[in-house]
């Protein structure tokens, strides 16, 4: 099928492109398919396909070559899909602002926290926020730390709670706490109920672990290459949760290591759990809130990192100052 934009004869004068149109030839360009670019945005078929072609018309340019079976942008679409993506950015940068500017601590906001986190910090948060900000929406998205950065870099989220550091350009971090780790062990092991246990007794345990894509797991390893655990030391990795980690452990399947956040959780009803500490300087994880650098709510967030460290101080766990 043939392009039903024919470009002008002689010289042209664009005219001013409206929102809509140019929110229409950023779904094409992105989805290369009309049927699949209208669902995107919630705009029939034929309304998408006459934004786009107006737009053509307005700047008096191809964007698109259509075929029976298939679209494909001009080469001139190639560089102005990219200012067309540029400038609806803009735009909805301005609304954030604006709503920011509004009211803070109203609307949605989207939090998303690891699983590691989620259980054992969620109370706490969850209490601030009904006491003190009644009017956020806070909606909660549970998700391992690839996802969630990556839902944060395309606005799907809006704040993580996670581990760090992150060491991701463009996100910016608020501290909130730092807490050791545990031994946790079936009753009767030798190192069930120590308070000095050495890091070098990591080097031969049978250490469980969760599954690949937890940081958590990242950072047990770390820990024990630190202690002198070589790479090829026996990990046996066959859980996806807390939960079900410590019950392996109280089946005598081994030895894991918990944040002393979700040790309370896990481990107080069974009584086939023993604990251990560490001896000084345990190792530690640093939990934070992670957002976009330049966000438009960033003095809400750095607000609301300050009330959670006030919130978490009845915590097993050192409150850290802010910065970034």
């Amino acid at each position: 099928m043939a392009s039903p934009y024919s470009p002008p004869h002689g010289p042209h004068r664009a005219k001013q492109p409206s929102l809509s149109q140019l929110r229409a030839f950023a779904a094409v360009a992105e989805h290369l398919h009309f049927r699949d670019a209208a669902a995107a945005i919630g705009m029939s078929q034929p309304a998408l396909s006459g934004a786009v072609s107006a737009l053509e018309e307005a700047l008096g340019v191809q964007l698109l070559e259509r075929t029976t079976r298939k679209v494909l942008l001009s080469p001139a679409g190639e560089r102005l899909a990219v200012r067309a993506r540029t400038v609806l950015d803009a735009v909805a940068g301005l609304m954030e602002e604006a709503e920011a500017a509004r009211a803070p601590f109203t609307g949605a906001l989207r939090l998303g926290v690891i699983p590691t986190v989620a259980p054992y910090l969620l109370p706490t948060v969850l209490r601030l926020v009904h006491r003190r900000y009644p009017e956020l929406d806070l909606q909660v998205h549970e998700e391992q730390t690839s996802s969630l950065l990556e839902g944060l870099a395309a606005g799907r989220l809006d704040l993580l709670l996670l581990a760090v550091p992150l060491g991701v350009p463009g996100v910016t971090e608020l501290p909130l706490f730092d807490e050791d780790f545990v031994l946790v062990t079936p009753a009767g092991h030798p190192l069930a109920g120590r308070d000095d246990i050495p890091r070098e007794a990591l080097r031969e345990l049978r250490l469980l672990l969760l599954d690949e894509g937890h940081c958590l797991r990242d950072q047990a390893l770390d820990i024990c290459r630190e202690a002198g655990r070589s790479d090829g030391a026996e990990v046996t990795t066959t859980a996806a949760g807390l939960a079900t980690l410590v019950q392996l452990v109280a089946g005598g399947l081994g030895v894991t290591l918990l944040p002393r956040t979700a040790v309370t959780v896990e481990t107080a009803r069974n009584t086939a759990l023993w604990t251990g500490l560490f001896a000084e300087p345990a190792p530690s994880r640093r939990i934070a809130l992670a957002m976009r650098t330049g966000a438009a709510r960033q003095a809400e967030f750095q607000e609301l990192a300050e009330a959670l460290r006030g919130a978490m101080r009845g915590l097993p766990v050192r409150v850290v100052g802010g910065g970034s």
